[in-house]
């Protein structure tokens, strides 16, 4: 280190000299200064310890604002998944409902065709009781088109009788 020289003080004193004892005072006092920003330096480079620690606390800072990040990420996701997800609910409620509308409608349309069918069923049916069944009948056959169960029970029993009968004859 000998060859060395800091810049402006060797170059002072190598060149021009220094003018007088208290010039020659400054210029060692600037070079003593300036040797121990140096030997400072040089200590802080021989530090591993310190300097691990330095790094340790360098990436700790790194990871924690990397966690912060990955969380706000995180949760900007979640609010994105739930929006989306509301979104598709709402779309399939109101797909759902129109659905619902339409069933409905064709439900009480077909009710209606239904109903009319039987009315008209009813009205022919009355026509041809009126118009077909000898008089005698014609009541009792009105009141069963009226009244269909009770006519059907009383049908359903004569049926039982005469099979009955048929089936099992007295001797």
């Amino acid at each position: 280190m000998t060859d060395r020289t800091t810049p402006g003080v060797g170059s002072e004193a190598q060149g021009s000299g220094a003018k007088g004892p208290e010039e020659l005072r400054e210029q060692i006092e600037q070079t003593r200064s300036q040797l121990g920003d140096t030997v400072e330096e040089l200590a802080g480079k021989m530090d591993v310890k310190g300097r691990a620690r330095a790094r340790a606390a360098d990436l700790r800072d790194k990871a924690g604002a990397m966690t912060v990040q990955l969380r706000s990420t995180a949760a900007q996701a979640g609010h994105t998944a739930h929006d989306r997800a509301t979104q598709a609910r709402h779309t399939v409620q109101d797909k759902a409902t129109q659905v619902g509308h339409k069933v409905q409608d064709r439900a009480t349309r077909t009710g209606h065709q239904t109903q009319d069918r039987a009315t008209k069923a009813g009205h022919e049916l009355q026509h041809r009781v009126e118009h077909s069944v000898p008089q005698p009948a014609r009541g009792v056959v009105q009141a069963a088109v009226r009244h269909p169960r009770p006519a059907l029970v009383i049908g359903a029993a004569l049926a039982a009788v005469v099979v009955v009968s048929w089936r099992y004859p007295k001797k």
